[in-house]
């Protein structure tokens, strides 16, 4: 077996195993590399740099024993995969299901969420996309401080683990997206420096990624085959790359159009649909331009501007970065041009922001009413039933799920679930811990948050706290929203399945005084009532009897349909079809 590791000014670097330390030789790369002839399957190793202590493998696939223990091999090609992962949807035709490991069931872990899965193909959606889930520091946390990128976390099962957990959605059709985080390292665990020159200045959150440095071809290197091994040893389906406009890179190609390219060859060698979706708070559509446009050429990139102006409209909240939205016409304009704010002048950040999403395909942005971050970037991380009602969350579902952009739903928004999503860490170290907390007040401050005060994310309470309940679903209200988002899913998937996502292709109108606004798109027709009282709102043709109500109040009348306060109404016309 052979082990190898980047260390370009390190004078001396030897393996340690359990039983021996064995020299490592140099190459004029920087690349130090030992083979080891009874070495094989699962076997326990570490590196030292310079008579270091030991320190784990920056590539290592395994951390049985956390961030600061030795790393350990796995034979990839030992497990035996079932079915076949070709038979993923596409993107374009996705619903997509954001879930986190450690809280979506009782377990926490990849074979607790495995006994999940029938229920997510019952609900309808095509892709489970999981938060991130390479080694970070102790048992709970969000995971977008890992520090070992090609190790899954020992707490959630390890990678035999998650081998199985993909299988298992393959088995059911489902696809697999990975968030995976190259903008930065979490704190705790983080020895990269050990071995080379990985980092160059700071994003927000931790010492960032060296792009465009000295020795950054060796790093950029590092990334790209990380975001390989997902799709090649785990079958994965697609990543979400996290923050990418805190990567910083200069070069000529740009790292995103790099690991693009990458990615999509070695989806065309396995034969398999493979995506690369880019979350930017930049409001900008050049992530999806073809390269030859001056794009980077990924198949979709996160736009936030739908759910801000949901939950500006609905919850009524107008600080912080909600002060740029609030009235129907921004909910129209999401619908239709996607992003809010496309080149205007945002009163949050004091200058024009953003740029128009002229000529793309609407299935190039995903959307959604909540996700991880919308929920539990609040101090309490309240959801939006918590915040605004029942009616809200239906209403916000109704237009998600019907927008020509690729929906995502956030774990248990679909029988609106009343657990938190607040920040949890486990950090070691008493001192990070602190640290983490206090940065997160600053951070939630800075954002224009009256009351950044926050549970303590390193309480254990506060992670359990966050945990679904499965109880729920079961009963009122939530067993009646649970099948609002199912008959909504299948409306989109047999209704709207080969309705046209350009800009042209979807209708809006609004009355911003009424409070009311209409969507259509191919024969779907909706109508949402956003005001707080029943309102009549005019078709200019009979459409027939809704085929989906938010309440049974609503009812047609002379000229239109009465809905009540903050609900929703579908209607089908059969000669759209």
């Amino acid at each position: 077996m052979r082990f190898a590791v980047w260390a370009p000014y390190a004078g001396r670097v030897d393996l340690l195993l359990r039983d021996r330390t064995v020299p490592m030789s140099r190459d004029d790369a920087g690349c130090w590399s030992a083979d080891v002839a009874d070495a094989s399957g699962e076997a326990d190793y570490a590196f030292s740099v310079d008579g270091s202590a030991p320190l784990p493998d920056p590539r290592s696939p395994w951390q049985p024993f956390g961030v600061h223990g030795w790393s350990r091999t796995i034979d990839h090609a030992a497990f035996a995969w079932q079915h076949d992962s070709r038979k993923v949807a596409p993107l374009r035709e996705a619903v997509i299901y954001e879930l986190h490991v450690g809280t979506f069931s009782p377990q926490g872990t990849f074979e607790g969420a495995i006994g999940r899965l029938d229920y997510l193909r019952g609900l309808g959606v095509t892709h489970v996309e999981l938060m991130p889930v390479a080694e970070f520091s102790g048992t709970r946390g969000w995971g977008y401080d890992g520090v070992d990128l090609y190790a899954p976390h020992h707490a959630y099962g390890g990678p035999h683990s998650l081998q199985r957990f993909v299988d298992a959605c393959h088995r059911r059709g489902l696809g697999v997206i990975l968030d995976v985080v190259y903008n930065h390292l979490g704190p705790e665990g983080n020895h990269l420096s050990r071995f080379g020159p990985y980092f160059r200045g700071r994003t927000p959150w931790g010492e960032a990624f060296n792009f465009d440095g000295r020795d950054s071809d060796a790093v950029r290197r590092f990334l790209i085959d990380n975001a390989l091994a997902w799709l090649r040893d785990y079958r994965i389906d697609g990543l979400r790359i996290d923050a990418v406009h805190a990567i910083h890179d200069d070069s000529a190609i740009h790292f995103l159009e790099e690991l693009g390219v990458a990615v999509h060859n070695l989806g065309d060698e396995l034969g398999r649909n493979v995506a690369v979706i880019a979350e930017s708070a930049l409001n900008d559509p050049r992530f999806v331009w073809e390269v030859g446009r001056g794009g980077y050429g990924l198949d979709a990139v996160w736009s936030d501007d739908l759910h801000y102006a949901l939950h500006a409209l609905l919850a009524g909240e107008r600080f912080g970065r909600y002060v740029d939205y609030g009235s129907i016409a921004d909910v129209a304009k999401a619908l239709q041009d996607v992003y809010v704010l496309d080149g205007v002048y945002s009163r949050f950040r004091r200058r024009r922001f953003g740029r128009p999403a002229v000529g793309v395909p609407r299935r190039c942005f995903v959307t959604f009413s909540q996700n991880h971050d919308m929920v539990g970037n609040r101090p309490q991380g309240e959801r939006l039933g918590t915040l605004a009602g029942i009616g809200a969350v239906k209403v916000a579902a109704a237009i998600v799920l019907m927008a020509p952009t690729v929906p995502l739903l956030f774990q248990g928004e679909e029988w609106a679930a009343t657990t938190p999503f607040p920040y949890f860490t486990d950090h070691a170290d008493p001192e990070l811990g602190r640290q983490a907390w206090e940065g997160r007040r600053r951070d939630l401050a800075g954002a224009g948050w009256p009351n950044p005060e926050t549970p303590d994310p390193q309480d254990v309470t506060t992670f359990m706290r966050s945990r679904l309940d499965w109880d729920e679903p079961g009963r009122e209200p939530h067993a009646g929203v649970l099948d609002w988002y199912r008959r909504l899913i299948e409306v989109r998937r047999k209704v709207l399945a080969g309705a046209a996502d350009d800009a042209d292709e979807t209708e809006v109108s609004f009355d911003e005084a009424e409070g009311w606004l209409r969507l259509r798109r191919g024969s779907i027709l909706l109508i949402a009532n956003f005001a707080r009282e029943a309102k009549s709102i005019p078709l200019d043709l009979y459409p027939g009897e809704p085929i989906l109500i938010s309440d049974e109040s609503a009812r047609l009348d002379a000229g239109g349909v009465r809905l009540p306060a903050v609900s929703v109404a579908l209607f089908q016309d059969p000669s759209r079809s």
